[in-house]
């Protein structure tokens, strides 16, 4: 098994977010200053190629049969807009999905989640990271701002096209299911709300949109709860 310290957020410590200002109230569920989406100057960072390449999930089926109903039914674009991703490829697998931001108070959560990732990725373990512009205007930006931010953190898990999570015409059909399921239940409040699926497409843990700011205490009860669901 190949194990990776969680001492690796740590050396982001200063990292507090892919913005130039703090977003008070970020994570409480008030509302934040929006940030402007336009930007006068050229990208500084490509648009990402694939965010569904052998980069990021090697040993993967190319394509898979979905369900009539559940987890495995859904699909999602990818980052870069060129693939739509049947969610069965992820079949037998554990996988936790996050609504991410990269201009909020939480935004250092990709630190400790990364090193989840890299913890488990060989026992089958994925995180598929949805960007969402609903809490605080706080992902206001294109794939290739988005990506700017995942490249700030090394992020190298799964990430998809920016969504809506929250209840509403435009909301993902993967969060209306998820927030029906037993344990799961309840309006999305902010970035980073995180629901771990076990190898079956059943949901497991839902854990706050906070929970992981503080990794020293709370990333061993995350670490915990996704080897359990893998051991089974």
């Amino acid at each position: 098994m190949r194990t990776v310290a969680f001492a690796v957020f740590a050396a982001s410590g200063l990292i507090s977010g892919c913005s130039n200002s703090s977003e008070p109230g970020a994570g409480s569920g008030s509302t934040a200053p929006t940030t402007s989406a336009t930007s006068s100057s050229a990208p500084k960072t490509p648009a990402p190629v694939s965010t569904t390449n052998s980069e990021f999930d090697s040993g993967l089926p190319a394509t898979c049969t979905a369900d009539a109903t559940g987890f495995y039914s859904f699909s999602a674009q990818n980052l870069a807009g060129t693939e739509q991703v049947p969610l069965c490829r992820y079949r037998g697998k554990v996988v936790m999905v996050v609504n991410v931001a990269s201009k909020c108070g939480n935004t250092p959560q990709y630190s400790p989640l990364q090193a989840l990732y890299e913890k488990y990725r060989d026992q089958g373990f994925f995180i598929l990271a949805f960007p969402c512009n609903q809490f605080g205007g706080q992902e206001p930006g294109d794939a290739v701002e988005i990506n700017e931010c995942l490249t700030k953190y090394r992020v190298t898990f799964p990430v998809f096209e920016k969504v809506e999570v929250k209840e509403g015409a435009n909301e993902h059909p993967l969060y209306d299911w998820l927030k029906k399921q037993p344990g799961g239940s309840g309006e999305i409040e902010w970035n980073f709300v995180k629901f771990l699926v076990d190898r079956n497409g059943n949901l497991v843990k839902r854990w706050s949109a906070s929970y992981l700011n503080d990794p020293d205490t709370q990333l061993p009860e995350v670490d915990k709860v996704v080897a359990q669901t893998l051991a089974k």
